[in-house]
């Protein structure tokens, strides 16, 4: 079965997070990866984080799946002239250098486009232009000038970031729509282009409903919040909420039973409108169906702390998937809070290929997240990541058609090869 983007060649030039999360999900769709690292050190993420000694990270594994790995002294003569050949030979670059970092490695976009006036130079960086395009950024910098931290988190507390990574994987899944819209559009002009993604951008995208909610502000209060039903009032920008509901139907996370040892025995609760007299028969308040303090949303409202209240006393009966069968049966809105622990366990996950076991030669198997993504005609196969410079006279030969005798040469350069320490006089 061909897989979507076969005969699509990336020359990916990133490194951490941001960019291999991006290339990462177009290897999975087929496209052939050529990650580009240090000759002797590779993706920093590589040493990062280990758990096994002298072994590649968890943290370099699980991003950069499906790709090919060649080393590359981009300053030496010769490894200029590989990096020359690759540009001719492949679709996309793609970067997450620090600002200005492929113009001082000779490569400007106009240097590129005229090498390879199709290739498709696409780059993350941690701000558009403007006063702080040049500074550099990291997940957690990213969610809080994203606006994503100052409303997360509970009103009196400190503003918090998420555990989800919607700075940087977040900002290379908005990177990879660009590449694949630009490739389309290649089809019809033939012309590459630039595609950036900066990572503020792709956090506030993804806060849109929160900067929604700044603009309601302004005509009165945000009655979902729970502040709103306490009294208590608005500033003049969104406040952070708790785990109220950041949409129209009202939820909350509750305890559930064992809760008392379990740090996540607890459901999310939706008290959506349309399945209100189903939530009053399940925890037994047939009364307010249609007693005037509860039977309308509206009316619910300035009362949610105390109908969550009630609802939690009826979860504290169940443990969170008990609750969550008896819920499922009335289509009320819930889900349970699953550890990690439970989701690697999860068996329907590895059905599906959302979780995937991955066998690597120094580390033996391990546990992956795979595309969550899915197509019917062209399904994902998740391959281990490459050894440092496992690739490089592969791709040399194959991709570059170089000879022995070339390839040889290039070795003798020095430019596939760690810089050699002088030897002290």
């Amino acid at each position: 079965m061909t897989k979507a983007l076969k005969g699509v060649r990336i020359l990916d030039f990133t490194h951490v997070q941001s960019g291999p999360t991006c290339t990462q999900l177009l290897a999975w769709f087929g496209a052939d990866v050529i990650k580009v690292e240090r000759p002797g050190v590779g993706d920093i993420t590589r040493g990062q984080l280990q758990d096994i000694p002298n072994v590649d990270s968890l943290y370099f594994t699980m991003l950069n799946h499906n790709k090919r790995s060649i080393t590359l002294d981009t300053k030496n003569p010769k490894g200029k002239e590989v990096l020359t050949a690759l540009i001719k030979n492949c679709d996309v670059l793609v970067e997450n250098f620090g600002p200005g970092v492929l113009d001082r490695m000779g490569f400007p976009w106009e240097q590129i486009h005229a090498i390879n006036p199709k290739m498709i130079v696409a780059s993350i960086k941690g701000f558009g232009p403007g006063p702080y395009e040049d500074c550099k950024v990291y997940e957690n910098v990213a969610q809080c000038t994203g606006g994503a931290a100052s409303t997360t988190g509970f009103r009196d507390g400190l503003p918090l970031v998420t555990g989800a990574q919607i700075g940087d994987s977040g900002t290379g899944l908005h990177l990879a729509l660009g590449i694949v819209t630009a490739l389309y559009q290649r089809t019809m002009t033939g012309k590459g282009q630039k595609v950036t993604a900066a990572m503020q951008d792709g956090v506030l995208n993804l806060a849109r409903v929160k900067l929604r909610d700044q603009q309601r502000l302004a005509h009165g209060p945000l009655k979902e919040y729970s502040q709103y039903g306490e009294g208590i009032p608005f500033g003049d920008a969104v406040p952070r909420a708790g785990n109220d509901s950041g949409g129209g139907q009202p939820g909350r996370i509750l305890r559930c039973k064992g809760s008392e040892t379990d740090p996540n025995a607890y459901i999310y609760f939706i008290t959506q409108a349309p399945v209100w007299e189903k939530i009053c028969d399940v925890i037994d308040e047939p009364g307010w169906k249609t007693h005037p303090d509860y039977a309308k949303p509206a009316a619910r409202l300035s009362r949610l702390n105390e109908i969550f209240a009630r609802i939690e006393q009826w979860t504290m009966t169940k443990t969170k998937f008990e609750a969550m069968e008896i819920l499922n049966k009335d289509d009320i809105p819930c889900g349970p809070i699953l550890s990690m622990k439970e989701i690697a366990e999860d068996q329907s996950l590895r059905a599906t290929g959302t979780v995937v076991e991955v066998d690597h030669p120094t580390r033996g198997k391990y546990i992956s997240v795979g595309n969550p993504i899915k197509l019917s005609d062209s399904p994902s196969e998740v391959t281990r990541s490459p050894l440092l410079g496992e690739h490089t006279d592969e791709v040399l030969r194959q991709v570059l058609g170089f000879s022995d005798h070339q390839v040889a040469e290039i070795h003798d350069s020095g430019a596939l090869d760690p810089p050699r320490k002088q030897a002290a006089e």
